[in-house]
This record gives structure tokens, sequence and C-alpha cells, in this order.
């Protein structure tokens, strides 16, 4: 080999290699942006399906607080919801939805309460949303992209 064949051949590797590390880039890039949009895609159905949760929840536990369950019908909804919550929450947010309902048809149960009377109006007694809108925070938190470990392609450009 001549000295000229080898220059040539040392330029065409050197093209192949920077044209594959190029489309190597590209690609990467391109996943990690699908990643991210899957990720947020996924949190905004989350967040709409936990608000669709404290929309009915709150409906519910006012009218639990001054009525009797004259008709079940009414909670149909609100089955529905953690149905749908069921499908892709955390154990922890099932959970606190679940203690929701439980303690909305407990509260039903009750006599009907006054709420003209401020005495029998604890803020912090009746705040029954609290504990699960926390238990949504937190895995909205721990779902969002910059908390996700990163995948093997992610490592790969590193």
């Amino acid at each position: 080999m001549t000295g000229a064949s080898i220059s040539a051949l040392a330029a065409l590797a050197g093209s192949a290699i920077g044209g594959l590390a190029s489309l190597a880039t590209a690609w990467l890039t391109q996943s990690h942006q699908e990643q991210t949009a899957r990720i947020a895609q996924e949190n905004t159905r989350r967040e709409r399906i936990f608000g669709e949760f404290i929309d009915q929840a709150s409906k519910l536990y006012v009218d639990a607080l001054v009525h009797s369950l004259d008709d079940p019908t009414k909670m149909i909804g609100i089955y529905a919801v953690i149905g749908k919550l069921r499908l892709f929450a955390a154990a922890d947010t099932i959970q606190e939805a679940e203690r929701v309902i439980e303690a909305i048809v407990e509260i039903y149960f009750r006599p009907p309460l006054d709420l003209h009377d401020r005495k029998t109006l604890d803020v912090n007694k009746y705040d029954l949303l609290q504990p699960f809108a926390e238990a949504c925070r937190r895995e909205l938190f721990l779902a969002s992209p910059a908390r996700r470990p990163p995948t093997r392609t992610a490592r790969a450009a590193y």
C-alpha cells in the first residue's frame, strides 16, 4: 500500500465513523424525545383522572355531610373513576382513593351535619381529600421525567 492509498482509506474511515456517530446521536436524541413525550402524556392522563376523582369525591362528600344515601346510583361516577385509577396509578394512591370512598360511604350513614353550626365545622377534621392529594403529588413527582432513572439507551449517550 502506498501512502496515498493509506491516506484515502483513513479519510474514508473517518467519514464513516463521523457518519455513524451522527446517526447514533440523532437516534438517541429522537428516542429520548419520544420517551419524554410519552412520560408527559402519562402524567397528563394521571392529572386528569386525579382531578376527576377529586371533583367526584368533593361533590359526594358535601352531599354525604348533609344527606343520607337515598340513591346509591350517586356513587357510580366515583366507582368508575377509581376503576380508571386502578389501571395505572400507584398502590399508595389507590389505597388513599379507597379510603376516601370508604369515608364517604360511612358519612352517608351518619346523621346529617348542620352546616350553620360553626362549632361542628373543624377544617382539619373534614379535609378528607388531603392524604389523597398528597399521594397524587408524590406519584406525579416520582413519575416526572427529571426523576426517572436513565434508560439503557440514555446511559449509552454518556
